[in-house]
């Protein structure tokens, strides 16, 4: 292969060459995604439809469930086709798309869950100024450009990613179109420019989460300072989840970007990569809606309002 033009199409990494355990991955892989769907749509219903849930946090908390529906889907429905149909074979144009549409997400699920951080940290440490800094426009705005830069971001890296000469091979050591297992089929020195984006999306990266773990300390020093016990009990139920989620997606996709290749191998990658990407937007609506009382009626009200008209 001279270049990437002869490419017509990936061959993805995977699971298993046994077809009861492929069958298995199917159904596994199925259930995750239901879940996923039901949980993060449950949410989004919730909070359009219930007026009390009109707040900066569910607000955000439904673009982040937004963001989660077209995250896993990128990723698990390929996956449940391939070991179907026993097949791994993606287009070119498909393994771009993907690959777009995995950096969009990810990129603005960070955002969202930076932008969070803040929110809580205005609400426990700066209350009396929550309605001045965090006021619907403010929202909207903050909103839109979580959107805007997982968009620009993605852009950036998937024309940087693919105008890259591929001649080594057409095997992606991943079961999905990921940025390193793309470089590794460069034959061009030029890769080097698409790592040093790397290293510098994730060092922008990680001063964002700088900011979150300062805005989490500020937080707690304010709610040990509350007199009440059910009102640390409420901040901590609302704030160390996300804090969790935060820490879990950043350092999943760090590792899996920028590990050493000496420690690298495929069921490693895998592992880590269903960290990073399916596990998030599927546990994100139960980490959410577990210790938060709240959501809870309301999806309940949700649900049984159904079952009462059916």
């Amino acid at each position: 292969m001279s270049n990437s033009s002869s490419i017509s199409h990936f061959l993805l990494l995977a699971f298993t060459d046994t077809r009861e355990l492929q069958l298995l991955h199917f159904w596994l892989f199925l259930g995750i995604y239901l879940a996923a769907l039901l949980g993060n749509s449950l949410i989004i219903i919730a909070i359009a439809c219930d007026q009390h849930l009109h707040t900066p946090m569910y607000f955000f908390l439904l673009n982040l469930s937004l963001v989660d529906l077209g995250y896993i889907s990128t990723t698990v429905p390929n996956s449940m086709v391939n070991s179907l149909w026993n097949t791994t074979a993606i287009s070119y144009t498909g393994c771009a798309t993907q690959l777009f549409l995995l950096v969009f997400s990810a990129s603005a699920e960070y955002c969202l869950l930076t932008i969070m951080a803040y929110d809580r940290y205005v609400a426990i440490c700066k209350p009396l100024h929550y309605g001045t800094l965090l006021g619907s426009r403010a929202c909207v705005n903050m909103a839109a450009a979580a959107w805007g830069t997982g968009f620009l971001y993605s852009l950036l890296h998937t024309v940087d990613t693919f105008s890259l000469p591929l001649c080594k091979d057409n095997a992606v050591d991943q079961f999905f179109c990921e940025i390193p297992q793309i470089l590794k089929l460069s034959c061009s020195d030029t890769y080097i420019r698409e790592v040093w984006l790397l290293v510098v999306s994730f060092s922008v990266a990680f001063g964002c989460f700088v900011f979150v773990l300062f805005s989490y300390v500020q937080i707690f020093r304010a709610v040990l300072r509350i007199p009440s016990e059910q009102g640390q009990h409420k901040a901590f139920s609302t704030c160390l989840p996300h804090l969790c989620v935060v820490s879990l997606f950043l350092s999943t996709v760090i590792f899996s970007h920028l590990k050493p290749t000496s420690i690298s191998s495929p069921s490693l990658d895998l592992v880590v990569s269903v960290l990073y990407s399916v596990v998030p937007p599927a546990v994100n609506p139960l980490i959410y809606s577990m210790r938060n009382q709240e959501l809870k009626d309301s999806v309940w009200q949700l649900m049984t309002g159904c079952f009462v008209k059916q």
